[in-house]
């Protein structure tokens, strides 16, 4: 195994069985050029496995069953690593995490500050929509995801009923995020997060 094969592995078994990767994961260690060939040299060696087109996986394995499908959730994050986009739950999937619906989301889809697409990778196929809310940076899967619901939900749809209810969800650092990332949200959204975070402390 070459050098840069060696680091490479290194880095994903830090990461762990389940992780999907993009050769841009690698970019610190070398060419680009020399990363894909170590990929691919890696892909034949059976050490990872490729599963789309510049995407990678360090598959979960099972006693009986063999290498595993990668999670949707894995996939859709290696995609918007690979065009620098970021990524959100959609709002349907905010709604349910957030306890606001029971209605588990059918299709694996996200919200992306990329353009619209369907990524397709080890047989799964992964929604991105671009959203026209903002994604914040560095805030969770949470704070995000009530930045989804709330564009979601519309204007006219945010009740007390829902803002009690997302603010009992929240922690103070979600909370923080939200507030931080007003300047990026529309008006109305921003006067919601203000009352999200009163409730939260109140």
């Amino acid at each position: 195994m070459s050098a840069m094969a060696e680091k490479i592995m290194k880095r994903v078994r830090a990461k762990g069985r389940g992780w999907v990767f993009t050769p841009k994961h690698f970019i610190d260690f070398g060419t680009r050029g020399s990363v894909d060939m170590a990929l691919s040299r890696l892909a034949q060696a059976g050490e990872i496995r490729r599963i789309g087109r510049g995407l990678y996986d360090y598959p979960r394995l099972h006693d009986k069953l063999g290498a595993l499908t990668p999670d949707a959730e894995m996939i859709a994050q290696a995609v918007s690593a690979q065009s620098g986009d970021r990524l959100a739950p959609s709002a349907a999937a905010a709604a349910n995490r957030l306890g606001l619906s029971t209605q588990v989301p059918a299709r694996s889809s996200y919200a992306t500050t990329g353009r619209t697409r369907v990524s397709k990778a080890a047989g799964r196929s992964v929604t991105l929509k671009h959203s026209r809310a903002p994604v914040l940076g560095n805030a969770s899967d949470a704070a995000n995801g009530v930045v989804q619901l709330l564009a979601g939900l519309g204007r006219d749809k945010v009740d007390a009923d829902a803002i009690s209810q997302l603010a009992a969800r929240l922690d103070g650092k979600d909370v923080q995020a939200l507030l931080k990332g007003r300047t990026q949200m529309p008006g109305w959204m921003g006067d919601v997060v203000l009352k999200i975070g009163a409730a939260h402390h109140g």
